[in-house]
């Protein structure tokens, strides 16, 4: 499995703020026998319904035994490659892993205590379950062991439910240290689980996750922002190139924590959740808005867009001053190393601006599946119906 973190403070912000956003990474490397051969899943006489009603078999194998688990140090990401049998023949590990970025709100009192606290506890909640997954489905590694002495192989639903429990959980914590304080904490968070070739994630506010496709060129949004200017534009009151460049995108719907009047043993946030299947070619990123509200200029630009008439040259200039989600694939699949995207795209919100702090996360796993050739790609978009010209155009923005 191959990683990449990066994240700075933001041209606008140096020397005058501190960087409120939290990256942690996670990961599960698993070597046995010969290596890894590929995903399997269980097989034998009985059988077990999935959480889509269907019906899955079950096998009687459980996992190898040379395990590594280690976090990821935020300063040493090295672009590493364990999984991949390489042109020496070295064996294929298998991968899980667990990841969380985190945006502390900014213009509060605490926001990088947040963004701390949601990266380290939704981490410790998540790593057993991501470990714990990969342990249910042994066969990759051809070894037998009695199905009872292994763990349930969960379902969909469940991991979801694991992922929104674990931010909730970090949602609760910040309410109360806001509570001990006596001051206004929040963060966003986009998170989740790798295992089994799926990503099982949640979000709330406008940290983002996609997914790039190598072998298809293309880019899929897994998230859609909780924010004003999101709402304004599902209900058609405003335009997607509006949305760019919007007074009002820094005003967030949802986020973590609070400033200390809510019970924390009660309190809860609304998390959305999802489950995409992952393929060879694909690379996850997720980011805070820092890459995508990076102009500085944006003011200005909503004013003339709208004294224009919303003409399509002003459009045109809005979309080459902003970070559009076609820059973002084209970065990913232009990079030589996910070091060298995670740089790039560092770079590239500093040269629109820096308006606020960056930080991005990628990761792949070359012993997955391949993209297939033609048809049977599962739809990933957040939003299936939209074309990519129009889909690339939809930034939320907060500062």
């Amino acid at each position: 499995m191959r990683y990449s973190t990066n994240y700075d403070i933001g041209d606008r912000k140096r020397g005058q703020g501190i960087n409120e956003d939290s990256v942690s990474l996670t990961v599960f490397e698993e070597g046995h026998r010969d290596g890894y051969r590929g995903q399997d899943r269980p097989q034998s006489k009985d059988s077990a319904t999935t959480d889509d009603g269907e019906t899955a078999d079950v096998t009687d194998e459980t996992a190898g035994s040379e395990t590594a688990a280690y976090m990821a140090d935020d300063n040493d990401t090295d672009d590493e490659d364990t999984s991949e049998t390489d042109g020496n023949g070295q064996p294929m590990n298998r991968s899980a892993g667990v990841f969380v970025v985190a945006d502390g709100a900014g213009g509060h009192d605490a926001g990088d205590i947040a963004s701390y606290i949601t990266t380290t506890i939704v981490a410790e909640q998540l790593a057993p379950v991501a470990i714990r997954t990969a342990r249910s489905y042994p066969g990759g590694f051809d070894v037998d062991v009695a199905r009872d002495v292994l763990p349930d192989p969960p379902g969909e639903r469940e991991l979801e439910t694991a992922v929104a429990e674990a931010i909730t959980a970090a949602h609760r914590e910040i309410i109360r240290y806001a509570n001990e304080t006596g001051t206004q904490s929040y963060t966003t968070v986009v998170a989740g689980i790798y295992a089994d070739g799926k990503l099982h994630y949640g979000w709330v506010g406008d940290s983002r996750a996609y997914v790039v496709n190598s072998a298809r060129e293309i880019i899929s949004p897994l998230t859609r922002d909780h924010a004003v200017v999101q709402e304004w534009v599902d209900s058609d009151e405003i335009d997607p190139v509006e949305a760019h460049v919007h007074p009002n995108g820094n005003e967030i719907t949802r986020a973590l924590g609070g400033s200390g009047y809510e019970d924390p043993d009660e309190a809860t946030v609304g998390v959305d959740t999802r489950t995409v299947r992952l393929y060879a070619e694909d690379t996850v990123l997720a980011t805070s808005d820092g890459l995508i509200d990076a102009q500085t200029d944006a003011p200005e630009l909503y004013e003339e867009y709208v004294d224009s008439d919303h003409a399509d040259s002003v459009a045109e200039r809005i979309r080459e001053q902003v970070v559009t989600d076609d820059e973002i694939r084209n970065v990913v699949l232009d990079a030589a190393s996910l070091d060298a995207a995670s740089q790039e795209f560092v770079s590239l919100a500093n040269d629109r601006g820096g308006k606020d702090n960056i930080s991005v996360l990628l990761f792949a796993d070359s012993a997955l599946p391949e993209t297939p050739e033609s048809g049977g790609m599962p739809v990933r978009d957040i939003d299936p119906d939209l074309d990519i010209s129009e889909r690339d155009t939809v930034i939320m923005t907060d500062e």
